[in-house]
Order: C-alpha cells, then sequence, then structure tokens
C-alpha cells in the first residue's frame, strides 16, 4: 500500500488552488472546475468542490471544519520560505520553530483554516530520516 494523496473539501476551489500554488510553488492540474491537484514527487495535495462530496456520501464532509490534521510539507530552507510568504499567508500560528524531533516548522493556516506546516530536518537523526 502506498499513501498518494489527501483531499481537502472546500467551498472556493479556485482560491485555494491560487494560495496552494503560490505557497508551495507547485502548478496545480485542474481535472474540472472542482478539483485540482498540486502533486510533488512523493504525494499529491487535491482541492475539491462540495459539490463533489455527494459523489462519495452526501454530507460526509464539510469545507473550512478541520480541526485535527497537519498538512505537511519537506522544505529545503524553512527560514528562507517563511520570508517568501509575506503577502501570501495571512495567518501565521508560529515562526520557525526547532522542535523537540529535529525539524524546523513554520506553522500557518491556509485560507479555509487548515493547519499547514512547512519544515526542514535540522538534526543529524531527522535530516537522515528525510534523506532523498
Amino acid at each position: 500500500m502506498d499513501f498518494v494523496s489527501i483531499r481537502i473539501i472546500t467551498s472556493d476551489v479556485a482560491r485555494l488552488v491560487e494560495f496552494y500554488e503560490k505557497a508551495t510553488g507547485v502548478s496545480a492540474t485542474w481535472a474540472t472546475e472542482d478539483f485540482a491537484e498540486l502533486s510533488t514527487s512523493s504525494a499529491t495535495l487535491a482541492i475539491a468542490g462540495t459539490r463533489t462530496v455527494p459523489l462519495f456520501a452526501p454530507g460526509s464532509s464539510r469545507p473550512a471544519d478541520n480541526h485535527s490534521v497537519i498538512i505537511e510539507f519537506l522544505v529545503d530552507d524553512v527560514d528562507r520560505v517563511y520570508g517568501n510568504l509575506s503577502g501570501v499567508v495571512a495567518d501565521f500560528v508560529n515562526e520557525p520553530t526547532t522542535m523537540p524531533w529535529g525539524n524546523r516548522s513554520l506553522l500557518f493556516r491556509d485560507p479555509d483554516g487548515n493547519l499547514v506546516n512547512f519544515f526542514t530536518p535540522v538534526t543529524e537523526a531527522a535530516r537522515e530520516k528525510f534523506a532523498r
């Protein structure tokens, strides 16, 4: 089994896609006006509109209602990326902070309130874990 993607349900697909394109530098591939994907070498962030929810199970997902998941992106230099996000991110939760497990993390919210973590491994153990 391979974990390949996470999907965000939103009431404004275009707005959220534009945000993630600017924040990550990854261009989206659009399948329909209700569905786009931002793909990296290791996983895909899918963004879908509320009109897609009934295709799976009516009422099973609500936009802007996530209180438990953090979407994480490995970046080369979280401090540099933090400087580049001014004007893109309106809600920073913290500035780059070194965590006890060895990652330097920047936590912020996307326009729907989802938590996003950009991180860079800074200890030897963390760098080994994420070596490419």
